[in-house]
This record gives structure tokens, C-alpha cells and sequence, in this order.
């Protein structure tokens, strides 16, 4: 292999060691003290090892807040979609879905189910899940709020036309009145940059995703939350998360009529 000084030229698996150790490097509020030899080892050993595997049909679901939490740290990963019902059995068959359901992520050798067990899987491996037991406790916290109204986004493409109606206006009076308030409370009350210890946790990423999710129903619902606007603009300019959120990057688009129905076809909803 031809060398430039005493490196070689640059491959694939080492660039990605590079993406990784410059997020880890630049993000604010990181603790660079904890990029030591043992976690150097650990990223050159691991990205060598492979990609994350993704396992879910070809929209957002709840495999969307795994994609922006390994998108956010710099993990580039890869998706093989499910896309009729057969290639779902096939999982169950081969006994890759421990409870027959996705999502499911083949990392560090695991078959991980479970959305949020992947999600803390990941948070705890790239330090986004606080330095101690009672910013981890605040960071759950947080996230399983944005969890809530989460799920209620998520589920509104299921949901009978003539229910739709109320569940919208449920949606948005649970985000001015309920949820939105509660984040921007917590922000104004420490006058720091993030949700917990003034670093970069899983909660600030749900946060933010949830955010966009909420603008897609109505932009001006955000209007009243500067600091929860000025978190969206932070987050979105990281550069990893730049370029998740790029056309033609990895981020899924909300559900159509044609993928809908495709979804009911393969878990024959």
C-alpha cells in the first residue's frame, strides 16, 4: 500500500474513525478527557468491525429516533428494508427477533430489539446518557416526555379518518400546553445550552426530532419557545446532524398514502 510519510493513504474504516474522533473532539460540552488510548482502541476496533445493521421498513417509525441518535454521534450505518411480509417472517424465522418484532440493530455483534433499550444501548456507548446516576435519571426523564407525544405523532397516520380531526387538535394542545412548556422551563432554569449537565445527552437529540416532527403538523406551534428554538438551531448545525438532515441523507420522510399502505401490507394492520 502506498504511504504518505509513515501513514497509509486514507481507506473507508479509517475515515469513519476520523468522523468520529472529530464529533467526539468538537461537540460542546463533551469531556475530551475521556478520549484516552482505551476509547481510541475501542472506535478503531469497532468501526473496523462493521457498520450497525438496521433492520425496519423504509420510513421513520420507531426506528427514527435510533437513526438520529447514530447519525448525531457520527456513526454511519447501514438499512436493510423490510418490504413485504415475507421478508418479515423470514426474521422471525431465523430468529433474529427475540420478541418477532423490529425494529431491530445488529451492533457489537448483538441483535438488539426493543427501542429503547437500543437507544440506551447507544447513548451509554457514546456518552450522551449523563456522568453520573442522577443526570442519567433527568436525561430518562426527558426523553421518555418527548416519548409521549412521540407516540402520538407516530401513531396519527393509523389513525381512522374521522378520529384524525381530534387527535391533531389533541396533538397540539399536549405541545403548547404540556410539553413544549415543561422543556423550556427545564432550559430556563439552569441558563445552559443543553437539557442535563450542560452537555450533549440522548434527551437533547428526541428533543430536537420531536421539534421538527411538531413543525410538520404546525410551524407556529413552536412560536412561543424561543429556547426551545435556539436548541433546534444548535443541535441542527452539528455537523453530523447537518448532514443527516441534507436531501438525500438518511433521515426518512413522514409516511405518504403508497408507504402507508405498504406498512399495513407487511405487519397486516
Amino acid at each position: 500500500m502506498k504511504s504518505c510519510g509513515t501513514f497509509p493513504y486514507w481507506t473507508p474504516p479509517l475515515q469513519r474513525i476520523v468522523t468520529i474522533l472529530k464529533h467526539v473532539i468538537q461537540t460542546p460540552g463533551r469531556d475530551i478527557e475521556k478520549l484516552n488510548r482505551e476509547t481510541v482502541r475501542t472506535l478503531i476496533r469497532e468501526t473496523m468491525a462493521g457498520k450497525p445493521t438496521l433492520h425496519y421498513f423504509k420510513g421513520r417509525g420507531r426506528m427514527e429516533p435510533i437513526r438520529w441518535l447514530l447519525a448525531a454521534v457520527g456513526v454511519e450505518f447501514e438499512e436493510k428494508f423490510i418490504e413485504t411480509p415475507e421478508d418479515l417472517e423470514k426474521l422471525r424465522n431465523d430468529g433474529y427477533l427475540l420478541f418477532q418484532q423490529v425494529p431491530m440493530v445488529e451492533i457489537d455483534g448483538m441483535k438488539l430489539v426493543q427501542t429503547r433499550t437500543i437507544l440506551n444501548y447507544i447513548a451509554a456507548k457514546y456518552n450522551l446518557h449523563g456522568k453520573d446516576m442522577k443526570e442519567r435519571a433527568l436525561v430518562d426523564m426527558y426523553s421518555e416526555g418527548v416519548a409521549d407525544l412521540y407516540e402520538m405523532i407516530l401513531l396519527l397516520p393509523l389513525c381512522p379518518p374521522d378520529q384524525k380531526g381530534a387527535k391533531m387538535t389533541q396533538i397540539k394542545e399536549k405541545t403548547t400546553n404540556r410539553y413544549f412548556p415543561a422543556f423550556e422551563k427545564v432550559l430556563k432554569s439552569h441558563g445552559q445550552d443543553y437539557l442535563v449537565g450542560n452537555r450533549l445527552s440522548k434527551a437533547d437529540i428526541h428533543l430536537v426530532e420531536l421539534i421538527y416532527a411538531v413543525e410538520e403538523i404546525d410551524p407556529s406551534l413552536l412560536a412561543n419557545f424561543p429556547l426551545l428554538k435556539a436548541l433546534k438551531t444548535r443541535i441542527s448545525n452539528l455537523p453530523t446532524v447537518k448532514k443527516f438532515l441534507q436531501p438525500g441523507g438518511q433521515r426518512k420522510a413522514p409516511l405518504d398514502e403508497k408507504a402507508l399502505e405498504q406498512v399495513r401490507k407487511i405487519f397486516k394492520i
